[in-house]
């Protein structure tokens, strides 16, 4: 519990490890705040029936929150005006001058404070992807100030877990993502870098993952603990095995 962990993609899609947290926390009976902003909810929830997961009896039963980004931002920029009774949509900055999240944080905070008649045994977020936010306007100072106070939020107060997928690519041009992914590893617990093979395209091997435990957050002399391993996606689970041991070498 209390618990930074950063997805991390470089030349490849890391999103298998989105879907692995999200029906790993709803199958441990956890409340789960999703904010997807990279695909819709019929697409996540396509994947997680495969996964033995239905995120629309989660939804139901009131233990998943799903802001689905996609459909909020048409809203905001093409849908018609709504009352004025209704509550400000969590993307409101979208049409707003300043890059201020303050309304996403108030969603998030409100969907996982515990009401009197829950029974849920820890409160998450997922965010999939944050570089989305980037794209969308807002500023790298704001994305990275709303991580911060989903930590204080959610990890520190509320004693939960946050789990974030950002995209990298080290060569990019695109200094504020850069900026906000490395910022990030600085902040994190538990750092899973997916990054697509330097040799090219495999059939047998689709990948590399850096797992990296990190221990100079706890202020000890300790070295932050480094496993690499290689990756194979399949229709319903993902195989791992160290470099060079797949079964086309084998």
């Amino acid at each position: 519990q209390g618990k930074f962990t950063l997805l991390r993609d470089t030349r490849t899609d890391g999103s298998f490890l989105v879907h692995h947290f999200l029906s790993f926390y709803l199958r441990a009976g956890c409340k789960v705040c999703f904010v997807a902003l990279l695909q819709s909810f019929s697409h996540y929830n396509i994947v997680a029936q495969k996964l033995g997961v239905s995120l629309t009896a989660a939804r139901e039963r009131g233990q998943l929150v799903f802001l689905e980004g996609l459909k909020s931002c048409l809203d905001l920029l093409f849908g018609e005006e709504k009352e004025e009774e209704q509550q400000p949509s969590p993307l409101q900055f979208i049409s707003e001058s300043t890059s201020n999240l303050k309304a996403l944080f108030d969603f998030v905070r409100t969907s996982l404070t515990p009401t009197s008649g829950d029974s849920w045994k820890g409160p998450v977020l997922l965010v999939d992807d944050l570089s989305v936010l980037l794209s969308l306007g807002a500023g790298p100072v704001a994305v990275l100030d709303f991580i911060h106070y989903c930590r204080v939020a959610v990890c520190s107060q509320l004693k939960g877990n946050i789990v974030v997928l950002a995209h990298s690519n080290e060569d990019s041009e695109d200094v504020e993502n850069e900026l906000v992914v490395n910022s990030l590893c600085h902040h994190s617990d538990l750092i899973l870098w997916v990054e697509g093979l330097a040799t090219g395209f495999c059939k047998d091997v689709h990948g590399e993952i850096k797992i990296i435990k990190r221990a100079s957050l706890e202020l000890t002399a300790e070295q932050d603990q480094v496993q690499i391993y290689q990756y194979k996606i399949q229709d319903k689970n993902v195989t791992f095995f160290a470099r060079g041991l797949s079964a086309a070498v084998l």
